[in-house]
């Protein structure tokens, strides 16, 4: 599902009143959890964080004329998914994300290459979103990121 937003206060208005807590929370999560000079807004019609040009003028590779995404929040049509580009980038952090969720979690693990899906909202593992948030730099992820496509 897609939304028109300008802001993420917009994006989350818009979302069904079954969504909004969860995507609320996981919002605040990453915020408090996200190293400095990552910054927040609308990336690809979804909740973004990511490395402004003035960190990283080149931008996204794709579309330069976008900032370098890190993190991505949406509610999609069955599950809110968070897409986490270090964990596609960094085999060592997907592999310790993979571990750490069978604790946190009763259900198995929905994942595609950087997206992680929550189907049920009340088995969300927030504060394992947050560690998650944390463990990477905007300097790492510039340098992972860097790595990765001049290969």
């Amino acid at each position: 599902m897609t939304y028109e937003a300008n802001t993420p206060e917009e994006y989350i208005e818009q979302l069904p009143e079954n969504r909004k807590q969860a995507v609320q929370k996981i919002r605040a999560v990453i915020k408090k959890n996200l190293p400095k000079g990552f910054e927040e807004g609308i990336n690809y019609k979804m909740l973004g964080f990511y490395v402004p040009h003035s960190k990283f003028p080149e931008g996204y590779h794709c579309d330069p004329k976008l900032p370098l995404p890190f993190i991505n929040l949406a509610s999609q049509k069955n599950s809110v998914n968070l897409y986490h580009m270090g964990i596609y980038a960094k085999k060592e952090l997907l592999d310790w994300f993979v571990k750490e969720y069978t604790k946190y979690c009763k259900y198995k693990l929905d994942m595609g290459k950087s997206c992680i899906r929550f189907k049920k909202m009340d088995d969300i593992p927030f504060d394992l979103i947050g560690e998650l948030a944390s463990k990477m730099t905007v300097n790492e992820w510039i340098n992972t990121y860097n790595s990765a496509i001049k290969k």
